[in-house]
């Protein structure tokens, strides 16, 4: 299984790097069976971040052909210019993320990434993964009307408004579409991920190396209805 995490402009850094330390572990403790790697819908280039600047590679282009599995993260920082180290200061101690972070994800709407995001959900064979706001890359590319999904709790309105069905859960499976919730979900999501595509055994290694548990139920569209509580 072949992962690549698409990377853009202002994507949240923990976004990235919580899956991609727990797909990597999952290489290594399934002998291989696990590949992740850093890519950009434009190619190898340095791609910064909305927190503070920090730039991660792309080491290759986002590549429908031999990618089993595309996984958007969300992102973060404040309104800047492409490019640009974004502006993180917001006094007082207040960060209203709510009010900026869907300008940033909607940039993503004026590159390639949409339009590949639409192959790969549209492919049988290709599994789409998101973390925090990545899902609502994908809400506003219009191709979530109908699914369910969750994402960080501020976005659960906007995923409505585009016709997706929001859940409030950690990690939602729906399929060929996992997704997870708020920024540490990916932590979460990586290990059900594991747990799901190559066995119980491999994610629970993970799990014991990263000292971390995996929190709440994965959600699925599966038993009876529950009765109000």
């Amino acid at each position: 299984m072949h992962i690549q995490i698409a990377l853009f402009d202002g994507f949240d850094p923990l976004d990235v790097i919580a899956p991609y330390e727990v797909l990597y572990a999952g290489r290594t403790a399934s002998d291989g069976a696990v590949t992740v790697e850093l890519v950009s819908a434009e190619g190898p280039r340095e791609v910064v971040s909305g927190t503070g600047g920090l730039v991660l590679r792309a080491t290759g282009a986002l590549d429908l052909e031999h990618a089993d599995m595309v996984l958007v993260p969300g992102a973060s920082g404040r309104i800047g210019e492409p490019g640009e180290v974004p502006d993180v200061e917001m006094g007082a101690g207040e960060w209203k993320q709510d009010e900026f972070i869907p300008v940033l994800l909607g940039r993503t709407l004026n590159t390639e990434l949409p339009a590949l995001l639409k192959q790969a959900m549209d492919d049988p064979h290709i599994m789409v993964a998101t973390v925090c706001g990545g899902s609502l890359v994908l809400a506003m590319a219009g191709l979530l009307e109908g699914r369910h999904v969750t994402t960080h709790h501020l976005g659960l309105d906007m995923l409505d408004a585009t016709g997706a069905h929001a859940v409030r859960a950690r990690v939602v499976d729906d399929g060929d579409l996992v997704t997870g919730a708020g920024v540490t979900s990916g932590l979460d999501l990586g290990l059900y991920l594991l747990e799901r595509e190559v066995g119980p055994r491999i994610a629970h290694a993970v799990e014991e190396l990263f000292a971390h548990e995996r929190r709440g139920t994965v959600w699925r569209a599966q038993g009876p209805t529950p009765a109000a509580l």
